[in-house]
């Protein structure tokens, strides 16, 4: 285990009780967790400024089943890039509507290539992309 270090941070009172406020919300005992979970978050956001670095993610999608042939397309494009979807979950919503959750591992401009792709074909209602770090470079 690496050695902690202390240093200080100066900001405006209101600014430190919003925060205060907002990790007691949030479960954080003390603002030390808080603060290396920003610095981790912002890390993260970084790696994936890089395309070619490895980044694992979900990507959520949500169609109306009944569109014709979405299904069918939306399984053929996930074969397509089979190298990057690790798994997916397909859950009924209602009669029409499903959710299917993609997970993913792969370089970070790639994951946002494919991502594109499925929330733009015509019969999704709602995508969205969601990346994280694979952890390695986190300390």
């Amino acid at each position: 285990m690496t050695e902690l270090v202390r240093f200080g941070i100066s900001m405006n009172e209101q600014l430190l009780e919003a925060f205060d406020k907002k990790i007691v919300a949030q479960g954080y005992v003390n603002r030390s967790e808080a603060v290396r979970d920003l610095i981790r978050n912002r890390l993260v956001e970084m790696e994936w400024e890089d395309e070619s670095q490895e980044v694992a993610g979900t990507i959520t999608l949500v169609y109306d089943h009944h569109v014709r042939g979405l299904s069918n397309l939306l399984t053929e494009m996930q074969h397509d890039w089979h190298n990057m979807i690790l798994s997916s979950t397909h859950v009924h919503l209602d009669h029409h509507n499903c959710l299917e959750v993609l997970v993913i591992k792969g370089p970070a401009g790639q994951a946002r290539l494919v991502a594109d792709r499925l929330i733009g074909v015509k019969g999704v209602k709602h995508g969205q992309l969601s990346i994280t770090s694979t952890g390695t470079q986190l300390k």
